[in-house]
C-alpha cells in the first residue's frame, strides 16, 4: 500500500476535494533521496487537489491519511490508455476489411466510442474497488477539525 498525507479542503457533490501535504515518497531531503519532488515542484507549483469520493465523516480543514493499492496507478494507466488504443487499432482493421479508407476512419471512431463507454461504465466500480481507487485510511491525531 502506497500511503500519503492529504487536508480536506472542500465539497463537490459526493466527493471531497483533498489537497495533498507533499508529493512523493518523502525523502527527498535525505541522502539517498532521488529529489524526485523538487523536480515536479519546477514544472507544477500549484498545489495538487483532487476529488475522491465522500466516505461522510471527514470535515473541511481535516487532516487524512490517504492509501492507494500497489499496482492501481498502473492499472488504471493501462485502462486509460491502452484500452482506448487498442479499440482505435481493431476497430480502424475491422473497418478497413468492409470499407476500405472510410471504413478504416469509421471503424477508429466506432473503437474510441466503445472504448468510452466502457470506461464510464466501468467508473462506479474503480470509486467503490479499495484496489483500484484513493480511500481515507485514518484521520490524523493533530487535525484541526472543524465542525460541520
Amino acid at each position: 500500500m502506497i500511503e500519503t498525507t492529504a487536508t480536506i479542503v472542500g465539497r463537490e457533490d459526493a466527493n471531497v476535494v483533498l489537497r495533498l501535504d507533499e508529493t512523493g515518497c518523502g525523502r527527498c531531503h535525505e541522502e539517498g533521496g532521488c529529489g524526485g519532488q523538487n523536480i515536479s515542484k519546477m514544472f507544477c507549483s500549484s498545489p495538487k487537489t483532487f476529488r475522491i469520493v465522500d466516505p461522510g465523516d471527514v470535515s473541511v480543514g481535516e487532516r487524512v491519511t490517504l492509501v492507494i493499492a500497489e499496482g492501481a496507478i498502473r492499472r488504471s494507466a493501462v485502462l486509460a490508455y491502452i484500452m482506448p488504443l487498442l479499440a482505435i487499432f481493431i476497430g480502424a482493421i475491422l473497418g478497413s476489411l468492409l470499407a476500405a479508407n472510410n471504413g478504416a476512419i469509421a471503424g477508429a471512431l466506432a473503437g474510441v466510442v466503445c472504448a468510452w463507454l466502457l470506461l464510464r461504465s466501468m467508473r462506479s466500480k474503480v470509486d467503490t474497488d479499495r484496489n483500484l481507487s484513493l480511500y481515507i485510511k485514518s484521520r490524523s491525531q493533530n487535525s484541526q477539525h472543524n465542525p460541520k
